[in-house]
Parts: C-alpha cells; sequence; structure tokens
C-alpha cells in the first residue's frame, strides 16, 4: 500500500504545484495587464494635454501669421487664404507619408508592450 501511497501524495503534490503555477500566472497578467492600461491612459491623457496646449499656440500664431501676410499682400482675406493654403499642404504631407507614420507609431508601442 506504501507504492499507492507515494503515488497518491505525489498526485497531489503535482495537483498543488499546478494549482500554484496557475494563481502565480494569472497575477502575473493581471498586472501585466493593468500595467499596460495604465501606460495608455496615461500616454493618451499627455498627448490630450500638450495637444491642446499646442493647438491653441497653432491657432494664435497662425491668425497672427494670416494677419501678417495680410498687411503685406494688402489684403487680409490673401493672408487667410495663404495660411489656409500652408496646412492643406501640410495635410497633403501627412497623408501621404501615414503608412510609414503608422509603422513608427506600432513599433514604439510594440516595444513599450513587450517590456
Amino acid at each position: 500500500m506504501s507504492v499507492f501511497e507515494s503515488l497518491n501524495n505525489s498526485s497531489e503534490n503535482g495537483v498543488e504545484k499546478g494549482k500554484k503555477y496557475v494563481d502565480a500566472t494569472y497575477k502575473y497578467y493581471k498586472l501585466k495587464a493593468f500595467y499596460a492600461l495604465t501606460l495608455s491612459f496615461s500616454t493618451i491623457l499627455k498627448l490630450l494635454i500638450i495637444g491642446g496646449l499646442i493647438a491653441v499656440g497653432l491657432l494664435f500664431a497662425s491668425i497672427a501669421l494670416a494677419i501678417t501676410l495680410g498687411n503685406s499682400l494688402e489684403n487680409v482675406a490673401l493672408g487667410y487664404l495663404s495660411v489656409a493654403g500652408i496646412y492643406i499642404l501640410f495635410g497633403i504631407i501627412f497623408f501621404l507619408l501615414r503608412k510609414s507614420i503608422d509603422k513608427q507609431i506600432i513599433s514604439k508601442m510594440a516595444n513599450k508592450f513587450s517590456k
């Protein structure tokens, strides 16, 4: 009977260690998911704050540039149209480079999440 008792103890030990492993793995992945979620949230929040401040500054700079160009062209409307043309040109450039930008963003995010 000692062989059966030894086998029973070994199987109980294996089940117990398996449960501990599954529990530790679950806790690890829960922590990793929390880390990824907080990293994403903080990145998005920083982008919104910084992007908002830059957008307001860019708005005022655009208005000042449009007025300055309008004064030098002696037509304020042409100044605003010139600034609009500059933004359209930037938009076209970003549209043409969108796949390259996507690849860079995905590469950087993959490096952060794989740590």
